[in-house]
């Protein structure tokens, strides 16, 4: 098989899961009633219990302000607090509610019930070998995310203040 058919299956595959964990997700969200984006949000303040904006717009890669108006619609629905930290005024931090805490640990049940059903769909003598496979996948993604970037700012797809990073 040609490694551009590999490619193509492998995109297609990757794509549908990715397709279909997101309507997962927005149907774990909702039946909580609140955005994917919040969702992700209190899901990254409990694995921290700490985290500033600054911190929450890079774990998510959403701008500042988006990020912003996540944490505000939280901080109204009673599920975050902002509070100033004592030893650097200027560092707001952000950190989950008694009802936030709550919120994430039914949230990260269901991902595991959801998750572990999956798991089990696999073969089990195939199971160590998805596991196995998984972090590879996260690190070449990761990796070839920064140099997919730079190249969409070369071509101009993506405008960036100071031009080309790849000269």
């Amino acid at each position: 098989m040609a490694d551009t058919n590999i490619a193509g299956i492998f995109r297609e595959i990757v794509r549908t899961c990715v397709r279909k964990l997101g309507l997962l997700q927005k149907a774990d969200a909702s039946c909580c009633g609140i955005t994917v984006a919040q969702c992700h949000t209190l899901v990254e303040i409990g694995k921290s219990t700490c985290l500033s904006l600054n911190q929450l717009s890079e774990l998510l890669t959403l701008d500042k302000s988006t990020m912003s108006r996540t944490v505000d619609n939280l901080v109204n629905a009673g599920l975050v607090v902002r509070q100033i930290d004592n030893e650097d005024r200027r560092y707001m931090k952000i950190t989950l509610t008694a009802q936030g805490t709550e919120m994430v640990e039914v949230i990260n049940s269901n991902m595991e019930k959801y998750f572990d059903r999956i798991l089990h769909s696999i073969p089990e003598e195939k199971r160590g070998l998805v596991m196995e496979a998984l972090p590879y996948l996260f690190t070449a993604v990761n990796d070839t995310e920064t140099s997919f970037v730079e190249r969409q700012i070369c071509s101009g797809i993506i405008r960036e203040e100071g031009g080309c990073k790849c000269e």
